[in-house]
């Protein structure tokens, strides 16, 4: 044991001590420029393989760097390369700029390389100098612009990071989810989607639509942790300020940032995505994507193709449908078409089935639905009711009766006078796609009838609804959506409390002394 301790405080001094180093380095650097080859031995720390060595080199070169941009010893233009400059006819000014510029440069790229390190600690270290450094290129920049018809930003860097982050090869959901903090300035936001969305038509194109689980799930990770501003008020906070035309620059404007949202999400979408990344993106849809994109209705096309996939997926992708029917006037004819066919005996044993009784019941909420298509609804459920487990049909019988009751037209399915010629057969056609031709309104819903002789007293008990007339009053079915077999169990067999009965207002002590009573006034029972 002894031995180990000692390793770690000699280790815990040696970095110490090259973090000394590194630093008088850099004060020999910037205090005298006959220095310059010193940044050399900085680099090579950068490159170690012991990341303790790594961090301290990144300190420096931070550092270093920073305060280069802010003296302007960089050189600023188009880069003539080392060769040239040396051979050329520059100033040793000029020399000394284009040398450091070329040391910048190789920093930036050891740098970039480290956003896929084995070590988070390294990762996060390089990320927050090289967006350090993109502060730094705002503020001073390194290009030699006209500024009176461009504005100032270093969209390369900005760029060779968000490529790095989106590995191929490993997750980064951790390093991404510190890079948030950066997505907070409106400017890097606005580039950082523009970034997203060119980065994925060059990977996608490359692997001819193949799926890339690890990539598109770093695409994914990154976009989520993208908040979008409501407001043009609400742009105030960004890396670099504009001297000039402020006002006409495209990341600060709200139309903009929607425009460049709205590229990245459909330009993520148009390719094929993992099963899983399907239920992601749905379950936020509605939320978090279609409020901020300036055409909502451009999510056509991958919602229609996310309900072919089926099960749950579909389910999501109808809920999206909906929005874009309910908010934006979308014409989708067989939306109930495709909910009716979602009726499956799945549907009570899937993850989302309270997501899907809870959407289906707000489908079916308007009074102006066609009475053919909500009979087909009530009929196919009580169908599947004959299979389906105690914990959903605690939901679904209420959810048929809510149905009738909206529908007063539908109560014929509860009612059909008896004659000779009754037929034996159900004429309901539960194989039929197409709820206008399934003949359920020729039919009844016997299935609940059956229902009244099930084992669970519950259920028994919710289907003997259907012998009296029902209320006016709907049935709220949010109570039981989230309800499991467990619960019920723990229901059934936990100990009814007695309920206490209220008998009288004021508890009496005495016969004929209750307060203001004409007996208790002149009469007294001893």
């Amino acid at each position: 044991m002894a031995p180990a301790k000692k390793r770690n405080v000699s280790s815990k001094a040696n970095v110490k001590k090259i973090k000394i180093d590194l630093e008088g380095i850099v004060e020999r650097i910037l205090k005298s420029r006959k220095h310059a080859n010193d940044v050399f031995d900085i680099l090579e720390f950068l490159q170690s393989e012991k990341e303790k060595d790594i961090t301290c080199a990144v300190d420096a070169c931070c550092k270093l760097f920073c305060t280069f941009l802010k003296r302007k010893d960089l050189f600023i233009g188009k880069l003539p390369g080392e060769d040239e400059a040396i051979k050329g006819e520059h100033s040793p000014d000029e020399k000394y700029k284009i040398f450091m510029r070329h040391r910048y440069n190789n920093c930036v790229e050891i740098l970039l390389e480290h956003l896929n390190h084995e070590t988070h600690e390294v990762k996060e270290s390089a990320l927050c100098c090289l967006m350090k450094f993109a502060a730094g290129q705002g503020l001073h920049p390194l290009e030699d612009l006209d500024w009176s018809e461009h504005f100032s930003f270093p969209r390369e860097l900005i760029q060779a990071v968000v490529h790095n982050i989106l590995s191929q090869s490993s997750d980064n959901s951790l390093l991404i989810s510190r890079f948030q903090e950066f997505l907070e300035m409106e400017d890097v936001r606005y580039y950082v989607m523009s970034s997203i969305r060119d980065n994925v038509a060059t990977v996608m194109d490359k692997s001819k639509g193949v799926v890339l689980p690890v990539y598109q799930s770093n695409v994914f990770t990154l976009m989520l942790n993208i908040n979008m501003p409501s407001q043009d008020s609400e742009l105030t906070n960004f890396m670099v300020k504009q001297e000039a035309k402020h006002e006409d620059w495209k990341a600060a404007k709200l139309h903009d940032h929607k425009r460049a949202f709205e590229r990245m999400w459909l330009g993520f979408l148009k390719y094929k995505l993992p099963n899983s990344m399907y239920k992601k993106v749905l379950v936020i849809l509605h939320d978090s994507i279609l409020p901020h994109m300036s055409k909502p209705t451009l999510m056509i096309d991958f919602l229609t193709a996310a309900y072919d996939v089926g099960g749950a997926i579909s389910l999501l992708a109808l809920n999206g449908l909906f929005v874009l029917i309910h908010q934006h006037n979308l014409d989708y004819p067989d939306f109930y078409k495709k909910l009716y066919n979602l009726l499956e005996p799945s549907v009570f044993h899937v993850k989302y089935r309270a997501r899907f009784f809870h959407l289906a019941n707000l489908f079916l909420s308007s009074s102006h639905l066609p009475v053919y298509l909500v009979a087909a609804f009530a009929k196919r459920l009580a169908r599947l009711a004959l299979t389906a487990p105690p914990t959903a049909l605690l939901i679904v019988l209420p959810f048929i009766y809510n149905l009738i009751r909206r529908h007063p037209s539908c109560r014929v399915l509860i009612h059909k006078p008896s004659s000779e010629d009754e037929l034996l057969e159900d004429p309901y056609v539960m194989k039929e796609v197409d709820p206008a031709l399934c003949h359920a309104l020729e039919s009844s819903l016997w299935e609940i009838k059956t229902l009244q002789k099930h084992y669970h007293p519950d259920v028994a008990k919710a289907a003997m609804l259907i012998n009296t007339p029902l209320s006016e009053q709907e049935d709220d079915i949010s109570e039981v959506l989230e309800i499991t077999s467990y619960e019920l169990m723990e229901r059934d067999l936990k100990p009814t409390e007695s309920k206490s009965f209220p008998l009288e207002f004021e508890t009496a002590a005495h016969l004929l002394e209750r307060r203001g009573e004409v007996l208790g006034q002149h009469f007294c029972l001893a």
